[in-house]
């Protein structure tokens, strides 16, 4: 899925087999992951 917030466009998907949410910026190197969806974004927003 894909979500924009003011600050980034990002895509969320989930890895089943380490039960993580990545969060990724489309077309670049940021990635990010976490427990929650906010844990991932939070991580991400540090990284971009």
């Amino acid at each position: 899925m894909t979500f924009s917030t003011q600050d980034l466009t990002y895509r969320v998907t989930l890895d089943t087999e380490n039960n993580l949410f990545i969060v990724y910026i489309p077309n670049s190197d940021h990635r990010a992951s976490g427990v929650t969806i906010e844990e991932a974004i939070s991580k991400l927003k540090k990284t971009a």
